[in-house]
């Protein structure tokens, strides 16, 4: 029998890179930044609407963004939003939404995704996301999914795969976990043909996420032990908002990830990014024949290339004579600022 299917979003980020477009109220997980007419955070429902019943997707944010989830995913459950009193990393909100999945759906599979990431092949994305289910179905491993890297890119971490074992196909164990390299480092990351981009995509069923828990990070569950009594009544948010801050802060990857020795990748190419700074947009978005890439109705170039403009719709624009420079206006707050120099964008933003 199919194991049912829930999707937990982690959706908490602040996206402090993209400002002035993302701010610390509205981050750019429930931001339209691509100007298809969707936000993130529903772009990244939509694309697993034919996978998971609304019923079973779970979004895990801060309390503060509550409000924009309902207004935004309208679908989802508000007893699916669960709020973090504060930001813990991705560990604590993966194993709150896998304690909650447990209590009501205990032979559940889980996907867990981040809120922001965007993917132009959803068809592909989706026969992917499918297979992955499969190979849980009857499985203790862990499978994340692997992105086929099409440059030597320093902005991510990289998985190595031993290409030597396949299963179901297309599907390999995990050598190790690698952190974002140098580029003399990427460059041979890619030349070797075993590394691709860890996505923060992971598909497992919930006794496996308990289990990997429960091996590599005694802290946290036993955190989430104490405050499953509570689950699903009327004092559920305080014991969170009293317990949840005593959570180890960690990622999933140093959490779980790198320790567990029954973990997989399944190599993918569905047009995927995770869309970190302005410079990703860039590289998603259409360009202009002097590479441009613009966003809002009113945009005019002229004599400029290598440029991301990212305005309102109807706020109108001309740039002239720039070089491979951001152009991005919200609310009034105007940024101009060389993309090469994107990683200052927080000090700018002070």
């Amino acid at each position: 029998m199919k194991r049912p299917i829930h999707l937990v979003i982690m959706a908490g980020g602040v996206g402090s890179r993209f400002w002035p477009m993302s701010t610390p109220d509205t981050p750019k997980q429930f931001i339209d930044i691509t100007g298809c007419g969707q936000t993130l955070i529903q772009l990244t429902a939509d694309r697993f609407s034919s996978v998971v019943a609304p019923e079973n997707v779970w979004v895990v944010t801060s309390a503060r963004y509550r409000d924009l989830v309902c207004e935004q995913l309208p679908e989802v459950p508000e007893s699916h939003i669960l709020q973090e009193p504060c930001m813990r990393n991705t560990a604590p909100c993966i194993a709150y939404a896998g304690w909650k999945i447990k209590a009501a759906d205990p032979d559940a599979s889980v996907v867990v995704t981040p809120a922001d990431h965007v993917v132009t092949d959803v068809a592909e994305f989706r026969r992917v996301i499918a297979k992955a289910l499969d190979f849980v179905e009857d499985s203790s491993s862990i499978l994340t999914l692997g992105m086929r890297p099409t440059r030597p890119e320093t902005g991510y971490g990289y998985i190595a795969a031993d290409r030597s074992r396949t299963v179901a196909g297309e599907i390999n164990p995990v050598e190790s976990f690698r952190e974002k390299p140098s580029l003399d480092k990427a460059v041979e990351y890619l030349a070797a043909g075993n590394y691709f981009w860890n996505s923060g995509l992971f598909i497992w069923n919930v006794a496996t996420l308990e289990r990997s828990f429960r091996t590599y990070c005694q802290g946290i569950a036993a955190i989430f032990d104490e405050l499953s009594p509570l689950f699903y009544t009327a004092g559920e948010q305080e014991a969170v908002n009293r317990l949840f801050p005593t959570c180890e802060n960690i990622s999933i990857d140093y959490a779980v990830m790198e320790k567990a020795d029954d973990i997989y990748v399944f190599p993918a190419d569905f047009g995927w990014s995770d869309l970190g700074t302005w410079g990703s947009l860039h590289t998603l978005l259409p360009k202009d024949e002097n590479d441009n890439a613009c966003v809002g109705d009113g945009v005019k170039m002229i004599e400029s290339s290598h440029c991301i403009v990212n305005m309102p719709a109807g706020k109108r624009v001309v740039v002239q004579g720039l070089d491979g420079c951001i152009v991005a206006e919200k609310n009034g707050t105007l940024l101009i600022c060389r993309l090469a120099d994107e990683q200052r964008i927080k000090e700018f933003s002070k």
